[in-house]
C-alpha cells in the first residue's frame, strides 16, 4: 500500500491507496475561565438576594426569575467544567480526549432548563388560583439590580457566542435574563400604579415563555450534536462538491462530517483518483481549504484508484 501522510510520513507495500490526515488549529476554543468565574459569583449572590426578597415581597415573578438564575449558575458550572475537560490531552482509551464533554454539558444544560420551566410553571399556576399581595417597589429595586448583573455577565461571553455552543448558551441565558429582569421591573411599576396583583403571575408566565424559547434552540442543537449531525453552518453538499471538483478526483464516497466538540469538527472521506496518489502537498492543500473554507479542522482522506463503495455513500 502506498500511503502518504500529510505529516510527511509514508511507506510503500505495492498497492495504490493513500491516506492523509490534517489538523486545523484556528478554531480552538477560547479560554473563558475568568468569565465563567465572575459570572458564577455574581449570579450566585444575586440568586440568594432575589429569592429572599421575592419571598419577603410575595412576588412570584422574582422567585421565578431567581429559579431561572439558579439554573443559569448550574449551567455556567457545567459549561466551565466541560470547557476545562475539553483541554485535557487524549489517552489510550479516550483517543479524542474529552472534547465531546462540551456537547454533553450543553445537553445537560437544556435538561436543567426544562426542569426549571416545569417548577416555575407549577408554582405560577398555583399563585394565579390563589393570588397574594405583592410589593411592587421591592420588585422594581431587586429586578433592577438583576438587569445590571445579567447584562454585565452577558458581555463577558459576547465575543465567543458565534463559535461555541456552550458560550452561546451562556450568552443567551444572561441576555435573556436581563430582558426578563426588565419585564419584572415593568411589572412592579404596573402594580404600583394600578394595584392589580394578577400582573405578577402573568409576568411569570411570560418569563417561562422566554426561557422555553431559548431552551428549545439549545436542546435542538445539543441533541443534533450528540447524534453526530453535520454541525450548523457546514453544508455537506458544498463540502462534497468541493472535494469532487479537485483535480484528478472522479468520485467521493464515505463522506462523514461530525462534531468532535462544540467548537471542533472532523471529516473522513474516500476520494477516487484513477491517476494514483497525487502527493502529500495535495492532501495538505485539501486540509487547509477544509479548515479555512468550512471550519473543518480535523480531516482524514483516503485516496483510491477505484471506488469500492457498495452502499449508499
Amino acid at each position: 500500500m502506498d500511503k502518504a501522510q500529510s505529516h510527511g510520513h509514508g511507506h510503500d507495500d505495492g498497492h495504490a491507496h493513500g491516506q492523509g490526515h490534517s489538523h486545523g488549529h484556528s478554531h480552538a476554543p477560547a479560554d473563558f475561565g475568568r468569565a465563567f468565574l465572575i459570572g458564577i459569583i455574581l449570579n450566585t449572590g444575586f440568586v440568594i438576594i432575589e429569592a429572599a426578597y421575592g419571598w419577603i415581597s410575595g412576588s412570584m415573578a422574582l422567585i421565578a426569575d431567581a429559579g431561572h438564575n439558579l439554573s443559569d449558575v448550574l449551567s455556567l458550572l457545567l459549561a466551565w467544567g466541560a470547557s476545562a475537560a475539553a483541554k485535557r490531552k487524549p489517552n489510550g482509551r479516550f483517543t479524542y480526549g474529552f472534547k465531546s464533554s462540551t456537547i454533553l454539558a450543553a445537553l445537560a444544560n437544556a435538561g436543567l432548563l426544562l426542569v426549571a420551566i416545569a417548577a416555575i410553571l407549577f408554582e405560577t399556576l398555583h399563585r394565579m388560583s390563589e393570588p397574594a399581595d405583592v410589593q411592587g417597589r421591592t420588585m422594581v429595586i431587586v429586578a433592577g439590580i438583576g438587569i445590571a448583573i445579567n447584562a454585565g455577565t452577558a458581555l463577558l461571553f459576547m465575543r465567543g457566542r458565534h463559535d461555541d455552543l456552550n458560550i452561546r448558551g451562556a450568552f443567551l441565558h444572561m441576555a435573556a435574563d436581563a430582558l426578563v429582569s426588565l419585564g419584572v421591573v415593568l411589572a412592579g411599576i404596573a402594580i404600583i400604579v394600578t394595584g392589580a396583583q394578577w400582573i405578577d403571575p402573568a409576568v411569570s408566565l411570560l418569563i417561562v415563555a422566554v426561557i422555553a424559547w431559548g431552551t428549545w434552540g439549545l436542546l435542538k442543537d445539543s441533541v443534533a450534536m450528540s447524534l453526530l449531525a453535520v454541525p450548523r453552518g457546514i453544508s455537506e453538499r458544498e463540502v462534497r462538491r468541493y472535494l469532487a471538483g479537485l483535480p484528478g478526483v472522479e468520485g467521493v464516497h464515505d463522506l462523514h462530517i461530525w462534531p468532535m466538540s462544540t467548537t471542533e469538527t472532523a471529516l473522513t472521506t474516500h476520494l477516487v483518483v484513477p491517476g494514483g496518489h497525487p502527493g502529500d502537498q495535495f492532501l495538505r492543500d485539501i486540509g487547509h481549504e477544509l479548515d479555512h473554507r468550512f471550519r473543518i479542522g480535523h480531516a482524514t482522506i483516503q485516496i483510491e484508484r477505484d471506488s469500492h463503495c457498495t452502499t449508499n455513500c
